[in-house]
């Protein structure tokens, strides 16, 4: 028998122990256990609440504010706040997120959608050259015609306003010292800025901030950020209203309609009309729980939900975590789900979606039975869901590069959040507005192309639309009560990270910890990616005798995970990354 521990990283195992003890030189002790914890391979433990991040700092920020009795909705102010300084790259304000929410006192879960809208002036060929065919990816990105009109601030907002109890104006004060004053750059940001290096210096502001004198900032060197310290100080004065009107709504239009080379068509009138919008999730039963998330214009809890859907008829409990068969099903259940993506996802405020019926439990057994073979799926098509109306959409082949980063917090008042958080692909357009944020790339979300064959794309561009995205935020419930929260950066292989972490916890008894930590294995459109230098290559060979093209990979996911149980919580932090959880 197959013999090898996938829930051990050879590579994560041996970086670990230095990252840990760099980052604990540099935060508090408690952020230092926490990191400590993480490269053990040990879940945090705690009675009343817990907060995991991507990065210490922003991390220390939320467990302030959840310690002096604030609310998971407080705490994520805090903690996004913070991020966007000293993890620009992932997230910010310049970007847009998605939040799911379990409410204690009421019992009831919710979502807020707090994702981009492209601007009222674009048009379907807007990532068409003059001859109707799609510019090359990185063409569209870089600059101004990529930006779409920023929804974090916005969704910081109404989240506060629903379900905050602490004083709006004393959620930044992390943030603002630590702008002002400046923080020590990380290994990671570092990195990602020398490897970016000639993309952020297209543009005079992006590249005097991340490459001053023209050289990449370095690991441990402090970087100030008095203009984002300026825009936080009025975020904290003003309430949200002030990014949406006035001089840093000018400097957002100014920065996208004068970029040199690629200018974009966002204007003041789009940022005016920004709205966050509040939806019913999206919930699939699985193994006798409620796996629930964001709908569209996101994909992801669909495609989580379909995953899981069409495996719950497999004992995957009883094959195990080494078995080639598990993982045979897991990736032909993901390549069903993801061809019902391309064919029928998109933003439902625009485009009919069968919503109700691409979770259909009859819909998903039937398309589970697919997955009753031996060997990997010759070739999958989109299926057929119970649809209210007659439409036909052709397949969407949109790219979504990883970036983004996930938030995941429980408080003391038992309330639940989980909120995926984005200006997409790393360090987003590159454009950094005059109040020292950089600006999303989140139109490239969208198809490029219009039609295929005549028949339209339901991902495709119109003005107001909001980009499909894969963004999974997710809050697993059982009898009526949260026992998981869990999310992950990592473009469309995000729904991937997500699923294998719930059937980790569920199906095979891993703590978060161990279930984030276990090398990822995932199949999208064909080809299985094993994440290399890790236990999971030892899967090659068997997958490939089963019938995939397999590729070794880096899948740098940035999971952040709470279990919710009896005993109190247990939180897990992505051991490729920076994160960390804290409790008490």
């Amino acid at each position: 028998m197959l013999r090898f521990s996938l829930i051990t990283s050879l590579s994560v195992a041996l970086a670990l122990p230095l990252v840990a003890q760099e980052a604990a030189d540099a935060v508090a002790p408690e952020a230092a256990t926490a990191l400590e914890a993480k490269a053990a391979g040990a879940p945090v433990t705690s009675d009343n609440w817990m907060v995991a991040a991507a990065n210490p700092l922003a991390v220390q920020a939320g467990a302030r504010v959840l310690r002096e009795g604030g609310s998971a909705a407080d705490a994520m102010v805090a903690v996004q706040a913070v991020l966007g300084l000293v993890e620009p790259q992932s997230s910010g304000l310049g970007g847009g997120a998605f939040l799911v929410w379990y409410d204690a006192e009421t019992g009831e879960l919710t979502t807020l959608d707090g994702r981009e809208t492209a601007p009222m002036a674009a048009t379907p060929t807007l990532f068409q050259d003059e001859n109707g065919e799609p510019l090359k990816f990185f063409d569209a990105v870089v600059g101004g015609l990529s930006v779409g009109t920023p929804g974090t601030p916005a969704l910081m907002e109404a989240a506060h306003e629903r379900w905050g109890t602490s004083d709006w104006a004393g959620l930044f004060d992390e943030a603002i010292a630590l702008a002002s004053d400046g923080f020590a750059v990380s290994p990671r940001l570092a990195g990602l800025v020398a490897r970016d290096a000639e993309r952020l210096g297209r543009f005079p502001a992006t590249a005097a901030y991340f490459l001053p004198e023209g050289v990449p900032i370095a690991e441990g060197a402090t970087l100030v950020n008095a203009p984002y310290a300026e825009t936080l100080r009025a975020l904290a004065s003003n309430g949200a209203g002030v990014f949406y009107e006035g001089a840093i709504a000018e400097g957002i239009v100014e920065a996208v309609q004068s970029a040199e080379g690629n200018p974009g068509v966002l204007a003041l009138n789009d940022l005016s009309n920004y709205t966050v919008k509040e939806r019913a999730p999206v919930c699939v039963t699985y193994r006798a729980h409620d796996v629930c998330g964001m709908g569209p214009p996101s994909s992801g809890a669909l495609t989580v939900g379909q995953i899981l859907g069409m495996l719950e008829g497999y004992d995957l409990a009883e094959l195990g975590a080494e078995n080639p068969e598990s993982w045979r099903l897991i990736g032909d259940a993901s390549r069903l789900a993801f061809a019902d993506r391309g064919r029928y996802m998109a933003d439902s405020d625009f485009v009919p979606m069968p919503t109700e019926g691409l979770v259909d439990p009859d819909y998903l057994a039937n398309r589970g039975a697919l997955l009753s073979g031996d060997d990997a799926l010759p070739e999958v098509s989109p299926g057929s869901p119970a649809f209210d109306h007659a439409l036909l959409f052709a397949d969407d082949i949109s790219l979504e590069l990883p970036s983004t980063s996930h938030i995941s917090i429980v408080d003391a008042q038992g309330n639940a959040l989980s909120m995926t958080t984005t200006i997409e692909n790393g360090f987003g357009s590159r454009l950094m507005a005059p109040g020292g944020f950089l600006l999303n790339n989140e139109l490239t979300d969208f198809s490029f192309r219009t039609h295929t064959d005549g028949v339209p794309i339901a991902n495709r561009v119109e003005p107001g639309k909001r980009p499909r995205s894969s963004m999974s935020p997710t809050i697993v419930m059982q009898d009526g009560a949260p026992v998981m929260v869990v999310g992950s950066p990592g473009g469309s292989r995000i729904i991937g990270y997500v699923a294998k972490t719930i059937i980790a916890h569920l199906d095979w008894g891993m703590d978060v910890q161990a279930a984030v930590s276990m090398p990822h294995l995932v199949n999208r459109f064909g080809t299985y990616d094993v994440e290399e230098g890790t236990s999971a290559e030892a899967l090659a060979e068997p997958l490939t005798a089963l019938g995939y093209e397999v590729n070794a990979r880096a899948l740098t996911s940035g999971l952040h995970a709470i279990a919710i149980g009896a005993d109190g919580l247990e939180g897990g932090a992505d051991p490729r990354r920076e994160g960390i959880a804290i409790g008490e």
